[in-house]
């Protein structure tokens, strides 16, 4: 369906983020974790008087909004370097491997436990639903077409770059709803801030996919508001995924460690099937890499400071 070529980045004009972007982008991070810390009691209070529907919802719209966070930078830059772009995705790789390893795997495991009082059926329990997790994602992705995070060669606003960069987007809302779901089931467990850190995980993943699909559809010739508008709605899919998610365990809560071993598979594949392939794509294998290891690490500490 697509070719080997270069990024839409490198035939569109303007000034690219500089690499200093990557290092204000660092200490915003770190501001955010601290102001997570500080502001978690006063939240906690107001969330916990929240049904599991509600909050499930709640947190997958806020999620799907930091979409269009991600997309505001298209009002001052018309583009960005490859490297960083790439460095941005395997940031948004890092932080959700980080959530699905410590926020669905563990927490599916204990539930499973607790339900079916050995370790044994918890193990099967986690396979199984990882299976069926990562299977309906790929069963998906065969079914309807779609396009990888990879942008054609052509400039200008011709068909077949259109098809692509429109095919582009769908991948981008269609990853979207897996995503919803996985908020939506984490909060069917005991611990709010478990759902929480979720939801701030996919935030943060979605921002700079957020960024990518502006920026793809700048280079159609749309207008930064169209663009802006476009990248709002992928990321509206998610509190239809939270709805679903939250929904099914709120009536069947049995169904909580199977959940979240649903969607903890579907998570890897889009962690696997698209993201990481797309950041190690264009020669900036070490610049992605690095933003792997940083989204790790900063999850773990947004855990921590819950």
């Amino acid at each position: 369906m697509s070719q080997p070529s270069p990024s839409v980045n490198e035939h569109d004009h303007g000034k690219p983020v500089p690499r200093i972007f990557l290092i204000g982008s660092l200490v915003v991070l770190a501001v955010f974790i601290w102001l997570v810390s500080l502001l978690w009691p006063l939240l906690e209070g107001r969330l916990t008087g929240l049904s599991t529907l509600q909050i499930g919802v709640l947190a997958s719209l806020v999620a799907g909004l930091m979409t269009a966070v991600g997309a505001l930078p298209i009002f001052f830059l018309r583009r960005i370097s490859q490297s960083v772009e790439d460095a941005m995705m395997g940031f948004g790789a890092g932080v959700m491997l980080s959530a699905t390893a410590f926020e669905l795997v563990l927490p599916s495991v204990e539930q499973a436990e607790a339900q079916y009082g050995g370790v044994g059926m918890a193990i099967l329990v986690l396979s199984v639903g990882m299976a069926l997790g990562g299977g309906a994602l790929l069963a998906l992705h065969k079914c309807v077409p779609h396009e990888h995070f990879h942008i054609g060669p052509q400039s200008g606003a011709d068909p077949a770059k259109i098809r692509r960069v429109w095919l582009f987007i769908f991948a981008i809302a269609l990853h979207n709803l897996p995503e919803g779901l996985a908020v939506g089931v984490g909060f069917g467990g005991e611990e709010v801030s478990d759902g929480v850190t979720l939801a701030i995980a996919i935030g943060l993943q979605n921002m700079p996919e957020g960024l990518v699909v502006a920026i793809a559809l700048l280079s159609l010739g749309y207008s930064k508001w169209a663009a802006f508008g476009v990248t709002l709605l992928t990321g509206l899919v998610q509190p239809i995924g939270g709805l679903i998610g939250a929904g099914a365990i709120t009536l069947m809560e049995f169904l909580l460690p199977w959940g979240l071993a649903f969607a903890a598979g579907a998570m890897l594949f889009v962690i696997s099937h698209e993201i990481i392939p797309e950041s190690h794509r264009k020669g900036h294998e070490a610049q992605a890499t690095v933003g792997v290891l940083v989204g790790f690490v900063a999850l773990i500490a947004i855990d921590l400071a819950l």
